[in-house]
């Protein structure tokens, strides 16, 4: 079947990939959900929100000071790598990602379209523009915005948020002319993340599903890859060279 995807890779100028947390999980990026320690007591929920932000900065900025740390001990996986050098293989590649932890930039992919933003960024609480660099918070003492004077917080999309419409309308024109698109790693049920594969076929683009189990997409696909993607996009990379 590698050879055949890779036939198909081989043949398509355009294609797009969304990924999901499956790929993150697979380099052992938490999912902060924990029962241990000081923020055990606390759900995402609680803490990802702009009332929770205004009400508690200094409380939010610790636990994402906490989940930074964490995420700055993980390393991409060979899925990770596999899509950045996938992307130097084809002539129009849009890689799409619902995960925050920036794998895929550290990876080498150089454009990355994230859904919910970048985690090791910060913006702007009030005129909503990103910092300039990636810089350390002292919780205690949050800078302020340099345009506005508005505190900082961290580029990420919270609870009762809208996704960046720039950034979601890329995605969807993305899915829409791609003629391959790959759903990676992703449940396929959170929307609109989930709605791009499904705007991608009814397009007329091949669907290629990687997934360890299937999801509401996989009837749906062309092909339902079940493994890791670790495993399975190298795969698909060795066979695309072999077919060269």
């Amino acid at each position: 079947m590698y050879e055949e995807i890779a036939k198909v890779v081989r043949n398509c100028g355009k294609i797009a990939v969304l990924t999901g947390a499956g790929i993150s999980a697979e380099s052992g990026v938490p999912t902060f959900r924990g029962k241990e320690g000081l923020w055990g007591k606390f759900r995402p929920e609680e803490l990802a929100t702009m009332d929770a932000f205004m009400a508690n900065p200094e409380i939010v900025w610790e636990w994402y000071n906490w989940r930074r740390q964490l995420i700055g001990e993980v390393q991409p996986n060979p899925g990770h790598y596999a899509l950045a050098e996938l992307a130097s293989e084809i002539d129009d590649f849009s890689l799409i990602t619902q995960n925050v932890d920036g794998l895929h930039r550290a990876a080498g992919s150089r454009e990355v379209l994230e859904l919910h933003g970048n985690i090791m960024f910060n913006k702007c609480v009030k005129c909503n523009r990103r910092a300039p660099e990636d810089i350390d918070i002292d919780p205690s003492n949050i800078p302020a915005c340099e345009h506005c004077g508005g505190s900082l917080r961290p580029d990420v999309v919270w609870f009762g948020e809208m996704l960046d419409r720039e950034v979601i309308s890329e995605a969807f024109r993305a899915a829409e002319t791609c003629e391959l698109f790959f759903s990676v790693g992703t449940s396929a049920i959170v929307h609109p993340a989930a709605s791009l594969p499904i705007s991608a076929k009814q397009a007329g683009a091949t669907l290629i599903e990687v997934n360890p189990e299937r999801t509401p997409l996989s009837d749906l696909a062309d092909y339902y890859l079940a493994g890791p993607s670790g495993e399975v996009l190298p795969q698909i990379l060795e066979a695309l060279r072999e077919h060269s």
